[in-house]
Formats: C-alpha cells, sequence, structure tokens
C-alpha cells in the first residue's frame, strides 16, 4: 500500500514547527476572541528563538528581561511568555530567583539528543523507503539536490539539510515524530560543536544523504534504516570533537 503524495512545502514545515512550540489557547482567549496579546508573545519567542540559533545570546549567558523589554518596547509580560514557550522547547532554563539562561549542552545532553533523533529518523526512513510513491520520492530527490547545490555554502546546506530530513519525517506520516524531532533540531542548534562545523563533515554529510536517497528509491527499507543510524553516530562522533 502506497503512502498519499507529499507535498514537501516550506510553508508546511514552518507550520510544523509553530505547532510543536506554540501552546493552545486559554479559556479566556476563547471568551474574547482576542489573538492580540498571543500574536505578540510569539513574535518575541520568535526573535529570541533566532538570536539563540545565530549566537547572540550565547549558550550558558544571562537573559536581560529589562534590557530586553527596552530595546523592544514592550511589557515583561509577553517577553515572560515568550521565555515559558522557549523554556519548553529546551532552549532556556529558568532558575529560581535568577531568571532565564539559554540553556547549555553537556556531552551527555549531544549524546541524548542524537540517540533520539537517530531512533525517530530510522524509522521514517525506513517506512518511507518501503511505502512511498513515486511522486514523494522525485519531492525527496529534488530536496536532496538542492543539497548537493548547496555544499560550498554552509548555512543554506544547513537549512537544506534540516528541510530534507523534516520532509522525511513528513513523508513518514507520524506527527507524533514529528513534533519530538522539531523540538530535538532545536536543541541541537544550542550546541557550540555543531557536527557540521567540522572541517570535512559537509562533504562526508553529503555522500551520506546520497547512499540514503538511493536506498530510499530502490525500496531498501533495512538499509534506508541502517543508513540513518549511521548518519547520525556518524554526526555524533563530528558533534564530539
Amino acid at each position: 500500500m502506497e503512502r498519499p503524495h507529499l507535498e514537501a512545502t516550506d510553508a508546511a514545515l514552518v507550520a510544523a514547527a509553530s505547532r510543536s512550540a506554540t501552546p493552545g489557547p486559554t479559556d479566556a482567549d476563547a471568551a474574547s476572541g482576542s489573538l492580540a496579546p498571543r500574536a505578540l508573545y510569539e513574535a518575541v519567542a520568535e526573535r529570541l528563538r533566532q538570536q539563540i540559533f545565530a549566537r547572540e545570546l550565547e549558550p550558558g549567558s544571562w537573559i536581560d528581561e529589562m534590557k530586553l523589554c527596552a530595546q523592544w518596547g514592550i511589557s515583561r509580560t509577553p517577553l515572560r511568555e515568550a521565555l515559558k514557550v522557549l523554556a519548553v522547547e529546551g532552549l532556556v532554563t529558568m532558575k529560581v530567583r535568577r531568571g532565564a539562561y539559554v540553556t547549555e549542552m553537556s556531552r551527555d545532553d549531544v549524546a541524548q539528543v542524537y540517540h533520539l533523533l537517530a531512533l525517530l529518523e530510522s524509522d521514517a526512513a525506513a517506512q518511507v523507503a518501503a511505502l512511498s510513491d513515486a511522486a514523494t520520492r522525485t519531492t525527496l530527490g529534488a530536496l536532496h539536490e538542492r543539497l548537493e547545490a548547496e555544499v560550498g555554502q554552509r548555512d543554506a546546506f544547513f537549512a537544506a539539510n534540516e528541510r530534507f530530513h523534516l520532509a522525511l519525517l513528513e513523508a513518514a506520516g507520524n506527527r507524533w515524530a514529528m513534533q519530538i524531532v522539531v523540538d530535538l533540531r532545536k536543541v541541537m542548534k544550542l550546541n557550540r560543536h555543531h557536527s557540521l562545523f567540522r572541517q570535512g563533515r559537509l562533504v562526508e554529510s553529503l555522500a551520506e544523504h546520497r547512499a540514503l536517497m538511493e536506498a530510499i528509491e530502490r525500496g531498501d527499507a533495512q538499509s534506508a534504516r541502517s543508513l540513518m543510524q549511521q548518519h547520525f553516530a556518524r554526526g555524533l562522533e563530528a558533534a564530539a570533537g
């Protein structure tokens, strides 16, 4: 039995990330019909998220709430709501009477994240290899071609790499796995020694993706699972330095 055609658009991936990060409406929201306060703290959360990913707020650093409120012209309420969202995602750590800090990843943290990603994404790779239709394989192939084209541009390669992995999960059709992986991939960006930073790792990663796509195209679920597990094992070795 084949899976339905995969519509792998950037908008769909953004929507998946938003669903995983955004809490549901409160009873007060439903009663009033007001969306403005919620939109404000979401915008603040996204701005903080991007500052963390860009290392403008370094792992382990204290988040100066008063400074940010003055800089952005907002009250502390939306900022604190935004910090709660980021704390749920694992990007921020709240400390009693000390405030909010950007989460710092230990070696154990990194190993645990890679372990979970390997389990979830290898399962997805096997499922896609076994059940995907021609249209889905074409979509994944096009995303892989973007990886091939961006190998000389690190930031663009990072973005294309994430789109490929999330599209693979979307094709597998398990929304719970997608939600978990989206959050884990946010936490991965906190790692000071990102696996793709190591000299030569981008080329190695691309070769691993190439082998994975070949397994998916020939419908070899066992090889797809094994190759994805190896991909994360090698990524962890690179991340560990």
